[in-house]
């Protein structure tokens, strides 16, 4: 790639998001979006759809891996509808956004124009497309490691969100039902590297510990520790943590 002006444009992307790549021309083509192809009417140019084609595969290959291993007790039915969630226009351009993949896209004038850099269709399809760069280019772990701390507090608001069991939901109904105040949600620990984060919750009702729960967001758990509750007030079935 000879701009050295998208060049600088894309070191700032490889910072901030933490990767290195080899071939800069493939993350180029992977943020290169078809209208600006059309528009300028050069064959050699390349836009990022055959490659969103390849960071699709890539992408359900590392959410399957990772849902794997985060959620054992899940049927293969379960890890795939929240696998399904995930790989969704609407959480992908979710990603885009918290990457500012928008500001290195290379649009149509009249692509931009019309606000293809904020629509979700267009985000989601350069966020497939620069795995499958990174992939091409053998970043395959660094890639891992990237979408995992990206999509751990997803994971954790989708698998709420499709669970028959929101412990904590639960727990605050059963209390709001009795005229309890409501539960009260303490970090008592955080332990390892900032990148594998792991937060250990205390739940209190009344000023009475009832139970607490770890996971790799404050959300998961919160939702362990409201398990616990729950089992210990006999509300569900279960072993408590000693």
């Amino acid at each position: 790639m000879q701009d050295t002006n998208r060049k600088k444009l894309i070191d700032e992307l490889l910072k901030s998001i933490n990767l290195t790549i080899d071939d800069y021309a493939l993350l180029d083509i992977a943020l290169t979006h078809s209208s600006f192809t059309f528009e300028n009417k050069d064959e050699t140019l390349k836009n990022n759809e055959r490659m969103e084609f390849l960071g699709d595969a890539v992408l359900k290959l590392i959410a399957s891996r990772y849902l794997y291993e985060r959620f054992p007790e899940y049927t293969e039915g379960e890890l795939t509808k929240i696998r399904a969630i995930i790989i969704s226009d609407k959480v992908l351009a979710h990603l885009a956004v918290k990457i500012n993949l928008a500001n290195y896209l290379k649009l149509g004038y009249h692509e931009e124009k019309l606000g293809g850099r904020k629509r979700a269709s267009t985000l989601a399809c350069a966020f497939e497309a620069i795995l499958g760069a990174f992939y091409i280019d053998g970043k395959l772990d660094g890639l891992y490691d990237f979408l995992v701390e990206l999509l751990e507090d997803e994971v954790t608001t989708i698998d709420e969100s499709v669970s028959k069991n929101n412990f904590k939901a639960m727990l605050q109904e059963h209390v709001q039902a009795d005229g309890i105040e409501i539960p009260e949600y303490i970090v008592a620990e955080e332990q390892g590297p900032a990148h594998n984060r792991i937060f250990i919750i205390e739940v209190y009702i009344k000023g009475q510990k009832l139970g607490f729960g770890e996971g790799k967001s404050k959300k998961e758990a919160h939702q362990n520790a409201a398990k616990m509750a729950l089992i210990g007030l006999g509300l569900i079935e279960g072993e408590v943590n000693s």
